[in-house]
């Protein structure tokens, strides 16, 4: 099987349903952060009037306030350094290991073991490879549902979230590398558990590192006058609110050409890589160049997160509200962001239309 055919196998549909719940979870998180971001609403203030009398002014009004403690913190003032780490990371977390090369390595070691009749046994029947891909999607995704309600408002309170992006970004590293010995396909069952921990993996360390850009962006030296400026009176809520958009969206957009731009630097040698293992001379070679891609991949994003791990300032998180705990927060940012996402008409467009617009191939 060429190897060009392998990469464009037929994907499930899954995937974008992936992206669409990991955009709602996203989008759940900056809720959580809209006092820093946009003006309170109505609906907020309806809720600062229900806070319990035992909670001091500060908590109650602490929603609403546009600027975080942190932001008086030289110590936690943003650097070129980690900015620039941060790219880094995001430039070896960039999808070729675990959820482009290994769902395509995944699927061919799936039809070399069915042959002809493209029917396995999987968990306790006989299913069609097709069907195989739909479970194990199926699983993982619900899964990772689970495992973002719990730990997603980590990503926003507390201090976990550094270390929680280490620690998957390690259960990434190791399922990278363990693709070396999934090559053959009698290795079938074990490439279906490396390829639905590894999309979960992947989601993860996605998630989490993409929480940091708020802190980074509020903590830069423009982003500090700005803070300073508005506690003494001289701007308003809404130009402090711009000037925090404007701020988040050049590095959320900076990260992202650098990411590309990277990658296109990554997939050059990974070209070369491809015609040393000739992997169009057979089957096996093809699923062996695969393996290699992937823990070729993996090396380069344990080279390029390693800045980030070191330089990135462990910055504290949110307070939790009143009456809630760390768990219990998650629900409340999703129950929030489902209320007020339909006062983002834009944003609600855009998903709708992601979901509308789906080519039919999927």
């Amino acid at each position: 099987m060429a190897f060009t055919a392998g990469i464009c196998q037929r994907r499930s549909h899954f995937f974008f349903f992936l992206l669409l719940h990991q955009r709602l979870l996203t989008f759940s998180m900056s809720v959580a952060n809209a006092g820093l971001a946009a003006a309170a609403t109505s609906a907020e203030a309806e809720e600062a009037k229900q806070v319990p009398p035992t909670v001091d002014a500060y908590d109650a009004l602490d929603e609403d306030r546009p600027i975080a403690p942190d932001q008086f913190d030289p110590k936690f003032e943003t650097t070129k350094w980690e900015i620039w780490a941060y790219y880094s990371y995001y430039v070896g977390n960039n999808g070729l290991t675990l959820f482009n090369f290994a769902p395509t390595s995944f699927q061919d070691l799936l039809y070399e073991a069915a042959g002809d009749s493209e029917i396995l046994h999987f968990l306790g029947r006989d299913r069609t490879i097709n069907s195989i891909v739909l479970l194990a999607n199926g699983i993982s995704f619900a899964i990772q549902v689970v495992l973002f309600l719990i730990l997603g408002s980590f990503a926003d309170y507390g201090t976990w979230r550094p270390y929680i992006l280490v620690f998957w970004s390690i259960v990434a590293f190791g399922l990278g590398f363990g693709w070396l010995g999934v090559h053959t396909e009698d290795k079938w069952p074990v490439a279906t558990g490396l390829y639905m921990v590894g999309l979960i993996a992947y989601q993860m360390c996605i998630t989490f590192w993409t929480a940091a850009f708020p802190g980074l962006a509020r903590n830069t030296a423009e982003m500090r006058h700005q803070a300073e400026a508005y506690e003494q009176g001289e701007i308003s809520r809404e130009e402090y609110d711009f000037a925090d958009m404007m701020q988040r969206n050049r590095i959320s957009n900076v990260a992202f050409i650098m990411q590309s731009a990277g990658e296109i630097i990554i997939l050059a040698i990974l070209v070369g890589i491809l015609f040393a293992l000739d992997v169009n001379a057979s089957a096996a070679n093809n699923l062996w160049g695969l393996s290699v891609l992937i823990a070729y991949a993996t090396g380069v994003w344990i080279v390029l997160s390693i800045p980030w791990f070191v330089l990135e300032k462990r910055r504290p998180g949110q307070r939790l509200p009143p009456g809630l705990n760390i768990v219990s927060v998650g629900f409340w940012q999703l129950y929030r962001a489902i209320l007020q996402i339909w006062e983002l008409k834009q944003s609600l467009l855009y998903l709708i239309g992601q979901l509308a617009f789906l080519p039919p191939s999927l």
